[in-house]
């Protein structure tokens, strides 16, 4: 079984610096040329099924990716972006001045980040585990999973066994980014992680 996980492609509060969270921004035209270019890359995976996230630009991009295909998209709220609550659409510069403390852990400290509302990464963590776990169990084949940064994020350190605190170390979570994970016997080994190559 081997685990395809990419991140949406661009949208338009990416490039206006805006957090995102639970709420939608549509992709910019490079974020579907992206996803079309993941797809092209991915064109002989013959994948079984595409789990997503239910918001817009995970569903968006996981469309351009498979193109004409006739895949089955299946979504699952415990691949949602974090819930960032009240930072949800607001300007990074913004949430700096309104709450400088909050900023600053959630980038440089995320395991004593404490939210407003909304989640902290420890919630994230579990529920994206769980899921992570729950199609393992429960699916077979290649299988294509589209998603976010604080997600992806969350789903490496864990299989790294990285706490919390190294959350944000490197590889940087690039728009369309693909980590491959291939699982056997209960074991999973990277194949690939946070991989631009099909950019260009």
């Amino acid at each position: 079984m081997k685990l395809y996980i990419t991140r949406h492609g661009e949208t338009e509060w990416n490039t206006e610096k805006r957090m995102q969270g639970f709420k939608n921004s549509n992709l910019t035209e490079k974020g579907v040329s992206n996803a079309k270019k993941l797809g092209k890359a991915l064109k002989d995976i013959n994948f079984s099924k595409v789990y997503s996230s239910p918001l817009g630009r995970t569903i968006d991009t996981s469309k351009h990716i498979i193109g004409d295909r006739n895949i089955d998209i299946i979504t699952a709220d415990y691949l949602k972006e974090m819930n960032l609550g009240t930072w949800g659409g607001m300007l990074s510069d913004d949430i700096v001045v309104k709450y400088p403390k909050e900023y600053d852990n959630f980038w440089n400290n995320p395991h004593e980040y404490t939210p407003i509302d909304g989640e902290n990464f420890y919630e994230v963590m579990e529920r994206a585990s769980k899921g992570l776990e729950e199609i393992i169990n429960n699916e077979d084949g290649d299988i294509l999973i589209v998603t976010h940064t604080v997600v992806i994020k969350c789903l490496l350190a864990k299989l790294k066994n990285l706490p919390i605190k190294n959350l944000w170390d490197p590889p940087y979570i690039y728009d369309t980014c693909l980590t491959i994970l291939e699982v056997e016997n209960g074991e999973i080994k990277f194949l690939k992680e946070a991989d631009i190559c099909h950019l260009g």
